[in-house]
């Protein structure tokens, strides 16, 4: 990051009242907002009221769609606009621009939801165009400052934005194979991201809040994970091009050979993301809930990419374990639930509290909704085991998911839509002869 990046004090005195030019400051503020309250709204609707998801992006195929996409990525892309501020001094978006990317969101939402042929085009339009400005106004930041590291960061989230649209133009088709093949390439793209992020910001944060800790970056080990990730996206969009029309793979030499490269890439990534866990001394951060939530869903995340290695390569006969470690919706949870979920939990306080200048404690608040999603995340993947139980525990899960994200926007919201208390706007770039004064976070 340029060393001439400072904060710098308003002209004049910050009001404590709730405004839009506050909430529009940063893109974390609404898209945290945003992100949380669909994740509420989209399980509540998806475990109780189905009936009412009947359009053309309908029942799970919508469900899939807004966790993945309407969430998960969306949380994402509001860490990625505030971060790169942080790290190249220049803010991607902030005010009207910032506003008409989150009525691009809002449009997508309302569009998949509502049904019918033009809602889901309009929709399909507005969901494309909100990866668009997204990547292009991220772009921008890391050229004009410089931030070689993150060069790539654009075009990941482009990748993030094709995958949504080659997976919309599968569910118009009613194409569920095919669908599910396009669902796991955003899946890993989706990964890719995390592993990039976490792998950053877990030692940072750690070193930061326990005195005297030490932890290796393992810039070269973090290579080859990217290379292996990135690989297993490659090979996943290889063979698509073998996809028949009914979404199943034709018969070719190659088939085999692609999907078990695909599968031995993805099961290398999660090997490293583990060996990379043990050197961050996961021991040592056992006292801080602000850092074993993002411990454990690292872990997570690595377990799913395992468990995807174990589904495409077909290692296990699917009546092993009544067809746990085969079926897709197991890799899936476990990247998606137990892994993005339980990181973005912790992502989502410990970068809200840092970025609203706010002390980096937990609450009692807090700390219920990191319970309430570790539970969340238990109670879902004990449903993935057919059982009697398996309704109740779906009921259950929703009920603890919906209290975490109750919770964090009880607690959240009034700080989101306010200025920070010390006053401090984003970050500027000043000339580089300027003296510098002591960075806020």
């Amino acid at each position: 990051m340029p060393p001439s990046t400072v904060i710098q004090e308003p002209a004049t005195r910050a009001t404590r009242s709730p405004s839009w030019a506050a909430f529009l400051a940063l893109g974390f503020r609404p898209l945290y907002f945003m992100g949380a309250a669909w994740a509420l709204v989209s399980i509540a609707m998806w475990i109780y009221f189905p009936q009412y998801l009947d359009g053309p992006l309908a029942g799970v195929y919508w469900h899939a769609h807004e966790m993945l996409w309407g969430f998960i990525i969306t949380i994402a892309i509001g860490f990625l606009l505030t971060a790169s501020a942080t790290w190249t001094g220049f803010n991607p978006l902030h005010g009207r621009a910032l506003g008409g990317l989150c009525l691009l969101w809002v449009v997508a939402r309302a569009g998949f939801l509502l049904g019918g042929s033009a809602g889901f085009w309009l929709a399909t339009a507005a969901e494309v165009l909100f990866f668009i400005v997204a990547a292009g106004s991220l772009a921008r930041v890391v050229l004009k400052g410089h931030s070689r590291r993150n060069y790539g960061l654009p075009l990941l989230l482009l990748a993030l934005g094709s995958a949504d649209l080659l997976y919309l133009l599968a569910a118009r088709e009613g194409n569920y194979l095919l669908l599910m093949q396009r669902f796991d390439l955003g899946l890993i793209g989706m990964a890719i991201v995390a592993l990039l992020i976490a792998r950053r910001v877990i030692p940072f944060f750690s070193m930061r809040m326990v005195s005297g800790l030490k932890i290796p970056m393992l810039t070269r080990s973090g290579h080859v994970q990217m290379v292996f990730s990135v690989l297993a996206l490659g090979l996943g969009v290889a063979l698509q091009v073998f996809a028949t029309p009914a979404g199943t793979m034709a018969s070719h030499p190659l088939q085999s050979a692609l999907a078990w490269l695909m599968a031995a890439s993805l099961a290398l990534a999660g090997v490293i993301s583990l060996g990379q866990l043990w050197y961050w001394k996961p021991r040592a951060v056992l006292h801080k809930p602000m850092l074993w939530i993002l411990y454990l869903g690292y872990a997570f995340i690595a377990l799913g990419l395992l468990a995807a290695a174990v589904q495409i390569s077909g290692l296990f006969d699917p009546a092993l374990l009544r067809g746990m470690l085969a079926r897709s919706a197991t890799h899936v949870h476990l990247i998606g639930m137990a892994g993005f979920c339980v990181l973005i939990i912790g992502m989502i306080t410990r970068t809200a509290l840092g970025h609203l200048g706010r002390p980096l404690a937990l609450d009692g608040s807090m700390m219920a909704s990191y319970w309430l999603m570790i539970l969340a995340v238990v109670l879902r993947l004990a449903a993935l085991w057919p059982s009697a139980a398996t309704s109740a525990l779906l009921d259950l899960a929703a009920a603890a998911w919906v209290l975490c994200m109750g919770l964090y926007l009880w607690r959240f919201v009034p700080m989101l839509i306010r200025p920070r208390p010390d006053k401090q706007p984003v970050p500027v770039v000043q000339p580089k002869n300027t003296p510098q004064p002591a960075r806020a976070q």
